[in-house]
């Protein structure tokens, strides 16, 4: 092997090359090749680029420490290729089929909604040419879906996870993940006969959004909850709140069962900041207590804002995760090394293997210490000592410091160079936003958010809006001393300042009246300043440009 890269390239696409060769190959490469090593590598899409790098710099580290035994599967090349996926979890009936059903507007197959726990199963739903439903067995062997690593979790899992094939336009920009709805209480005894959180955890490192639902009306999160949402920690930046069915019960039942919830979830979640919880009925069926229409409404446009802006935002989230395994190898190899180290060759292996379990705790501390590494960086202590009990310590690998550097190297070099491709592809593609559904329900027309609100009000009526209460802003106007029909910009200034808006509020206000830019406001345009100051003090934005129905009659353009 003379470092010849083109043979190395073809080597990682004959998958049929054996696992052992390649990281010898790997090797060879990296120690003759040492120009490239120098040298960040050029990538065409920032989706190879990271296949790439996963496979020869962070997969040979993940192998040599058995990286793959403890926290997660190897990635495939379709974790890197899907599309962006959004999980919900929540527990029974707080509306996750429903809320599905309302994202798409249309049922998808297999599909069961009740009271009672009905969705007992995983069920992914994507983007298919024609509608039908694949069972789990046929779904891990399909290697254009990333879900080959899900048979790990045994027949018990695979039995109760089916992929609902649809054409949707939603689901050709994401797919949906919905999920069995967790249990309270004595149910959770009889056990689901394979590692429930485990499984959500493995989904909420490869999805794009995950979605904690809560019913407003039983708000208990039971243990198995809890422990769902301990198993998503390091995730915390994906998970969004929805509080759904709040249509059902009164503004004031609202705001305790709404502070209830962010005292539930401080105790669970820990991250010093809010939560974002969306408050609203997700489902198509008329409000039951209509009082708080508007927030409703304000809060699904933010909820839908969010949803629509992940495929945008898929690469940053892919390169995101891969830097947060990369993290999690270094330190996994560190402890894996560090117990090797410690074992003895020939007698007590046992005993020092009791001890060395037993003390985990310090040797973490002694590896934050000597490489720097912060406590947050490391995996679950109990979990860890759990794990470590079943394997024999001896035939750990060794510190190889050639595979940290590379993954060093990669973090360093590799990924600043992707970040730039990342911007790249964003500018160059045409903005790819979530579109159908009940995405499109409220885009245009007199329903879309805000429409004949604000600066939007009138904007139906033939009428000048402002014309309704011109006569008492035309007595303010008099007693400002006009000059040739029109008050200066000091004598304006005086009386606008009494609204108590800032100085840029109502310096825009200002640019947005002044239709004719001459510094001075005559009794149209006065009228007009005074009709946004109400808009902005009534809570509403103000508009960039001033829209057409708020342009005084005189100004108008009369069309040729």
């Amino acid at each position: 092997n003379n470092g010849d890269s083109s043979s190395v390239h073809h080597f990682w696409d004959s998958s049929a090359a054996s696992r052992t060769s390649a990281t010898a190959a790997m090797f060879s490469w990296l120690g003759t090749d040492d120009r490239r090593k120098k040298e960040p590598e050029v990538f065409q899409t920032v989706s190879d680029g990271l296949k790439k790098l996963y496979k020869t710099k962070l997969l040979p580290l993940e192998e040599s420490y058995k990286f793959h035994e403890f926290h997660s599967p190897a990635l495939e090349d379709a974790d890197f290729d899907n599309k962006p996926m959004v999980l919900l979890v929540g527990q029974y009936s707080t509306g996750k089929t429903s809320f599905i059903r309302y994202l798409l507007e249309q049922d998808f197959p297999g599909m069961r909604i009740g009271p009672e726990p009905t969705t007992d199963s995983f069920i992914a739903v994507m983007h298919g040419d024609t509608e039908g439903v694949v069972p789990g067995n046929a779904l891990v062997v399909d290697p254009k879906k990333p879900f080959r690593k899900l048979n790990a979790f045994g027949n018990a899992f695979l039995n109760r996870f089916v992929c609902a094939q649809l054409p949707n336009p939603v689901l050709e920009s994401i797919s949906v993940i919905d999920t069995p709805g967790i249990l309270s209480g004595e149910k959770q005894r009889i056990s689901r006969g394979y590692d429930f959180a485990a499984v959500l955890e493995w989904f909420a490192e490869r999805v794009d959004r995950i979605i904690l639902l809560f019913d407003a009306h039983k708000l208990d999160i039971s243990d198995e909850f809890s422990e769902v949402i301990k198993a998503l920690k390091n995730h915390e930046d994906k998970i969004r709140v929805v509080l759904n069915k709040a249509d059902q019960i009164e503004t004031q039942q609202l705001m305790r069962v709404y502070g209830a919830l962010m005292w539930s979830l401080g105790k669970i979640v820990n991250t010093p900041e809010v939560i974002r919880v969306y408050i609203g009925s997700f489902w198509s069926h008329p409000l039951l207590i209509p009082d708080n229409r508007k927030l409703f409404e304000a809060e699904e446009q933010d909820l839908f804002k969010d949803i629509q802006s992940l495929p945008r935002n898929a690469a940053l989230r892919k390169l995101n995760d891969l830097i947060k395994r990369a993290r999690l190898a270094k330190v996994h190899a560190y402890i894996i090394s560090s117990l090797k180290k410690e074992m003895p060759s020939v007698f007590g292996k046992e005993n020092k293997k009791k001890e060395l379990i037993g003390s985990l705790g310090d040797i973490y501390k002694r590896i934050e210490r000597e490489h720097q590494i912060s406590p947050g960086d490391f995996p679950n202590l109990k979990k860890m000592q759990d794990q470590l009990q079943a394997q024999d310590l001896t035939k750990f690998q060794p510190l190889k410091p050639k595979l940290l550097e590379s993954v060093d190297d990669m973090l360093a070099n590799d990924i600043a160079g992707l970040m730039v491709l990342v911007r790249q592809e964003e500018t160059q593609r045409p903005n790819p936003v979530v579109k159908g559904g009940a995405f499109d329900g409220t885009l245009d027309g007199p329903f879309g958010h805000g429409y004949g609100e604000g600066a939007g009000e009138g904007i139906d009526e033939a009428e000048w809006v402002v014309a309704r209460d011109k006569p008492a802003y035309d007595e303010i106007f008099y007693t400002l001393s006009p000059v040739n029909g029109k008050v200066t910009g000091a004598n304006a200034k005086k009386e606008m300042v009494k609204s108590k808006l800032p100085n840029t509020v109502l310096g825009k206000i200002w640019k947005l009246a002044d239709i004719d830019k001459d510094g001075m406001l005559d009794d149209e345009e006065f009228a007009l300043a005074n009709h946004l100051i109400k808009v902005k003090l009534e809570g509403h934005e103000l508009p960039p440009e001033l829209p057409a129905h708020l342009v005084p009659p005189s100004k108008r353009k009369i069309p040729e």
